[in-house]
């Protein structure tokens, strides 16, 4: 079996990209390979800060060759996909010359305005490239990079969440409670978020952090808005308790490499209401029945009389289309149609 280095700017934490790299590397593991991770943040076997994102020191040549010496593969979750440390990047290429690799790209730099001037990933005979979208890879492709596409997968039987503890602590009674499962960025869009919660009368519970200084903007807006509102979980509740908890999950982006939420509203059977997102039409395509975020009677409609029907239908989808289950076999035929065993 093989012995693969996984790198990346940050793992273990609860951003997408290392949420999936985690999922890649229990599939990995579950096949057989060694895997080790490297990370300038985060949790990992090798932590070396001049990876991370806001790194203030220069990624080390000799370091980051002694840490992928003996690895057949080296993986590299989006650390080349979107330039956020140009000279992490730089060496990283320099040192993978020669050695095969897997591009594994959650983003890329053209698909956020501030970064679109910056350059794209590079390749070369060996390195091989995974879009987590097709928008995506056609776009690699249009510049002359070939990749397949691997979307995101999900665990199909969840835990199942505490609904009423979970309320209680949150002080809701019978009122409509939306949650937004993310951060809060400019392109979370959580002004659309607000407008739809005023619409419905409803409590809107935003679970993530303010990031990239945005905090100010965020209360303001929040301030501004005619909705009740909570911000982060309450101790000792997680993610499934904040799903179970809800009568509606919002995804109000207007653009998200992939979009966690999306399936993690089907496996946990509740509601979305969606702003159309360039990937969200992708998944959309697969035959999900989702809300529009502007669709704020049927929403109403809907969640005063649930129709499982339409969890059925949705989560028999997710188990075709992806359940976390078939991840290792996916890697499985990737691995191989790359010659690595």
């Amino acid at each position: 079996m093989a012995r693969i280095v996984v790198v990346s700017f940050r793992l273990g934490g609860t951003d997408g990209v290392a949420i999936e790299s985690a999922k890649w590397i229990a599939a990995l593991t579950t096949l057989g390979h060694h895997v080790q991770t490297v990370a300038g943040d985060g949790v990992a076997d090798l932590v070396m800060p001049s990876l991370a994102i806001n790194a203030t020191t220069s990624t080390s040549v000799q370091k980051l060759e002694e840490a992928l010496v003996d690895a057949d593969l080296v993986i590299v979750e989006n650390l080349a996909s979107l330039p956020l440390n140009l000279d992490a990047r730089d060496v990283l290429y320099h040192v993978l010359q020669g050695r095969r690799a897997l591009f594994h790209h959650h983003d890329l730099p053209w698909q956020r305005p501030l970064l679109a001037h910056l350059e794209g990933p590079r390749t070369e005979s060996l390195w091989h490239h995974v879009t987590i979208n097709e928008l995506s890879r056609r776009e690699l492709l249009e510049r002359g990079i070939e990749a397949v596409t691997i979307m995101n997968a999900f665990d199909c039987e969840p835990p199942r969440g505490r609904r009423d503890s979970t309320r209680l602590s949150l002080d809701i009674d019978a009122r409509t409670l939306v949650v937004m499962p993310s951060r809060a960025l400019p392109r979370k869009n959580v002004e659309g978020a607000l407008a739809m919660c005023e619409a419905l009368d409803a409590v809107f519970w935003l679970l993530g952090p303010a990031e990239d200084d945005y905090q100010d903007t965020l209360e303001e807006m929040i301030r501004s808005a005619n909705v009740e509102v909570r911000r982060g979980r309450p101790e000792g509740f997680d993610v499934h308790d904040a799903y179970a908890a809800c009568d509606l999950v919002v995804m109000p982006s207007t653009w998200e490499g992939f979009g966690n939420p999306v399936l993690e509203s089907v496996t946990h059977r509740r509601p979305l209401a969606i702003y159309p997102y360039p990937v969200a039409s992708e998944l959309r395509d697969f035959g999900f029945r989702f809300f529009d975020l502007g669709d704020v009677a049927a929403m109403k409609s809907f969640v005063e009389n649930p129709d499982d029907d339409l969890y059925e239908h949705n989560l028999a989808i997710a188990l075709e289309h992806f359940n976390v289950t078939t991840l290792p076999t996916r890697l499985s035929d990737l691995l191989d149609s790359m010659d690595v065993r």
